[in-house]
Order: structure tokens, then sequence, then C-alpha cells
């Protein structure tokens, strides 16, 4: 059976959503997710899970249910994505609980083992969305220091280094508000005994390493920050030190002229 998981905005309407589900089937609010079991006369028997922060985890779905379920979801979200991030495994039911070739084996029906493993699955699709943004902006600013190092300067207006530094602290800063999503959900403080379920999901998708590994880009991101500041303070400094040759050359030319006039 399938289980996928959509990132598809940078935040769902959750109240508004909840009120919206009660005809599709049985609809349940948690802090912060919404789950909602289908009914079979409707979409076919399944599990949908609605996290706040954007994203959606199908359980035993159809792709064209699927379709449906993201359709009706824009009414919902909030700053849409041009493209939604997805992520797709499998699952079977076990003894024991495992991730293995991205099939997940789980050791009973019960609803609230599958929203521990969606938690996992939703910080991950999530991940990858901050992954391929600071990333992104990455790639298109890495000119910029070779710049530095090849010209001794970077060749852009101050202007152009203004706004390029105000795009990169809007990525910076809307990836250090969302960095609370990768934190252990507060949902597990209710349900302690759940929590291994989400942290070998966890494990499996390497979501810690990776997040370490985008603090180290943050960190990049910060020093070209830091490279662009500096850079606007060399051209003021230039432009002042040029205003005042100027006029200090303008200055030296009235005395000559003033000298070179006694002098008739």
């Amino acid at each position: 059976m399938r289980c996928t998981t959509y990132c598809t905005a940078a935040a769902y309407d959750i109240p508004r959503l909840f009120q919206s589900l009660h005809p599709f089937g049985l609809a349940q609010m948690f802090r912060d997710c919404v789950h909602l079991q289908l009914k079979e006369d409707k979409l076919g028997k399944g599990d949908v899970f609605y996290l706040s922060y954007g994203c959606v985890v199908l359980w035993g779905l159809t792709e064209e249910e699927e379709r449906v379920i993201l359709t009706a979801l824009h009414d919902f979200e909030k700053e849409p994505m041009a493209k939604p991030e997805m992520d797709e495994f499998t699952y079977i039911y076990a003894d024991h609980m495992r991730l293995e070739e991205d099939e997940i084996s789980l050791p009973s029906k019960n609803t609230f083992t599958k929203l521990a493993i969606s938690y996992g699955l939703a910080q991950s699709v999530k991940l990858t969305t901050f992954e391929e943004t600071i990333q992104k902006t990455i790639d298109n600013t890495k000119h910029l220091p070779e710049n530095l190092a090849t010209k001794g300067k970077i060749s852009m207006s101050r202007k152009d280094i203004s706004r390029k530094m105000g795009e990169l602290f809007l990525e910076r800063n809307f990836i250090n508000l969302h960095s609370e999503i990768l934190d252990t959900p507060e949902f597990f403080w209710n349900y302690p005994e759940l929590e291994p379920f989400y942290r070998r999901t966890t494990h499996y998708l390497e979501t810690t390493k990776r997040g370490e590994v985008l603090n180290k880009k943050l960190a990049v991101i910060h020093e070209l920050f830091e490279i662009l500041s500096n850079e606007i303070n060399h051209q003021h400094s230039s432009r002042l030190e040029w205003i005042i040759i100027v006029l200090i050359s303008i200055e030296i030319c009235m005395v000559i002229i003033q000298d070179f006039l006694h002098l008739i």
C-alpha cells in the first residue's frame, strides 16, 4: 500500500481545514496536526495527516485519491509552493516496526503509530524544501566571493548589493524561524511510548545529520552576508575618500589661482 508525503505550502490554516473535513470522515485535531480517517463511501478507506507547517501524509490511498486531497487543500494553503515536494513509500503490516528500502512495516493498524511515523516523514520532506532553497541561494551567489577573490571587489552597485543582502536575509530568516519544525514534536510529551516509532523514522531519513548540514549552509549564507556588508562599507569609504580628494584638489586649485592673480 502507498504512503506518500507532500509539502505543498509554508503552512495550512488548520482551524478552517479541520471544519471542512467532517463530511469526508472522522476528523480529529491534535496540537499541530489534523487526522482524517476517510469514509468507505467517499475516497476509499485510508488515513490523512495534515501538519500545520504545510505537509500532508497520506496512508492507503490511490494516486487519484491523493490528487483529490491535494486539490481540496488549495483553499487552506498559506504561501503555496510552485512545485510541491513529495516523498513516497510503501507499507505493510508485520510483527514489529521496520523501515527498509522505502518500505514501512507497521506493527498494528493503530492510528497513533501512523501519526508518530508521519511526523518523521513530514519533517523530512519539509527539510528537503529548506535544503533546496538554501542550495539554490548558494548557487546563485557563489560568484560573489569568486569575484572578490579574482578582482579584489564585487562588481555590483551599492543598490544591487543591498538588494542581494535583503534576499539573503529573508532566506536565512525564513529557515531560522521555521527551524523548530525539526524539533521533536510536542505530541510525544503526552505519548512518550510512541516516540521510538518517530525516532526510527528520523534515523532512517537521516534528519539530524541533514539538519546539521543545513546549519553549515546557513553559516555560509551568514558569511556571504558579512562579505556583502563589508563591501558596501568599503564602497562608501571609497566614495568619501574620493569626495575628500576632489575637495582638496579644488581647494589647491583655488589657492594656485589666487596666487597667480596676485602675481599679475
